[in-house]
């Protein structure tokens, strides 16, 4: 656990790539991302804007907006200049996201995050007026495939959201490069929310380049946009990311 503290604090020794400076005040909470897959749906922002707040309309790339449904596993979240607790700071999870820019600086909305551990979505939803929701979920790794399963906890949101699936990379990792694509569904430093006035808050994050894989994956069930209107049919824009150290600030006022 020393050695995953120490390697998520180090993460901000790394930082060439920022689009802006990180923030001069210390970070806040520590996290490390394993076994994420990103798989992306092209989707029509008239749509989106639909269930978004009118002051965080979608962002497109190419005259498309795009939605996200990202699984992973937590692992050895922390505060800061704390351990990790053993059996509650690692934990599968699962977002739905969109991406937004708020005063010229690009970042994620989130639709949903559901998570197998009721204290982080507590905290979270306290914290960082996030939609957390609790939810069953299993990750097992066998070999390089990645089998992951979860279901929405009935009766914590007003919908159900299910996901099945079996996934693993399929080649080399890389960076991507500024201008494309997956640059810009992927490399994005904090995210965007409503305060309880209806205020838009930023919450900055960072950590290194993603190491970025092309990926492979068989969706036996996904129903995470039915509660947005969208069905994530088709064959999704896939990516998978062994690993990544995340360090996290306070929210504070989007300027």
């Amino acid at each position: 656990m020393l050695a995953s503290a120490l390697r998520q604090g180090s993460v901000t020794r790394i930082r060439a790539h920022r689009p802006w400076p990180m923030p001069r005040r210390p970070w806040v909470m520590a996290q490390t991302w394993r076994f994420l897959l990103f798989a992306h749906w092209p989707v029509e922002a008239a749509k989106l804007r639909e269930v978004m707040p009118q002051a965080l309309p979608p962002q497109t790339f190419e005259g498309s907006a795009w939605l996200g449904v990202t699984p992973f596993a937590v692992q050895d979240l922390r505060l800061r200049m704390t351990l990790p607790v053993p059996r509650l700071s690692s934990f599968p999870e699962i977002n739905v996201r969109t991406y937004v820019t708020v005063a010229g600086k690009p970042g994620i909305y989130f639709f949903s995050l559901d998570a197998a551990n009721a204290l982080a979505v507590g905290a979270a939803r306290l914290l960082y007026r996030l939609p957390y929701f609790p939810a069953r979920m299993d990750l097992d790794r066998a070999g390089q495939c990645i089998r992951y399963r979860s279901e929405r906890v009935v009766g914590a949101a007003p919908t159900t959201a299910d996901f099945h699936a079996s996934y693993r990379a399929s080649g080399p990792a890389f960076r991507a490069g500024e201008g494309t694509l997956e640059h810009w569904l992927t490399e994005r430093y904090c995210l965007y929310t409503l305060d309880g006035a209806g205020r838009v808050q930023r919450t900055q994050i960072h950590h290194p380049p993603w190491p970025l894989q092309p990926a492979e994956a068989q969706l036996d069930r996904n129903t995470m946009g039915r509660e947005l209107g969208v069905e994530l049919d088709g064959q999704p824009l896939l990516h998978y990311a062994e690993r990544q150290d995340v360090v996290f600030w306070a929210r504070e006022p989007a300027r």
